[in-house]
């Protein structure tokens, strides 16, 4: 009777220890840096077509439609990056009328590469990974991608104010983060 009640209580131990342990993976997911929105993305997402001109962009979606949208800055479009055919683009737009307005255009091949600033050193990856070069870095960033043509990086968001060749900069509500491209 005693071996019994010590086999059950055993038992009873390893089962609360499974079901505790269960619960940490769950609040550590929670906690972790993710790139879940709980915003609908409604970026439009492709390469630049070989139509593209200085007023036009031609996208060729990764549905494989091809949609054509105007650049006019005087109602409110944004490119940054460039228009490079064959380049991988971010798009968010309007209808007016029959036409497609673009509102903000970010050029994803651009994007990717390393950056650097005075506190950060970091590589944006195709893949959505980001490599801090900085080991001492208290929260370097893991992961990135575009919603709404804004930049996520981990759990910062962020408005690509200016994205060149050499140059990018950001915009969140802690600030403007200038950035530097790295060879």
């Amino acid at each position: 009777m005693k071996k019994s009640i010590i086999f059950t209580a055993l038992c009873s131990g390893l089962m609360l220890l499974a079901s505790c342990d269960g619960n940490k993976t769950e609040k550590s997911e929670a906690q972790s840096d993710t790139l879940k929105t709980e915003v609908a993305d409604s970026t439009v997402y492709g390469r630049c077509g070989k139509g593209s001109m200085m007023n036009t962009l031609e996208l060729v979606t990764d549905e494989g439609n091809t949609l054509s949208f105007t650049i006019d800055e005087e109602q409110g479009s944004d490119v940054q990056g460039g228009m490079m055919a064959g380049d991988r683009m971010a798009v968010t737009f309007y209808k007016s009328g029959d036409e497609n307005i673009a509102h903000k255009v970010v050029n994803l091949t651009t994007l990717l590469g390393r950056w650097t600033a005075l506190d950060k050193d970091f590589t944006i990856h195709e893949d959505g990974s980001v490599e801090s070069s900085i080991e001492a870095e208290s929260k370097p960033y893991t992961a990135w991608a575009i919603c709404n043509a804004k930049l996520i990086l981990n759990t910062d968001t962020f408005d690509v104010l200016t994205l060149g060749a050499d140059s990018l900069e950001l915009e969140s509500s802690k600030g403007i983060f200038v950035y530097k491209r790295q060879k």
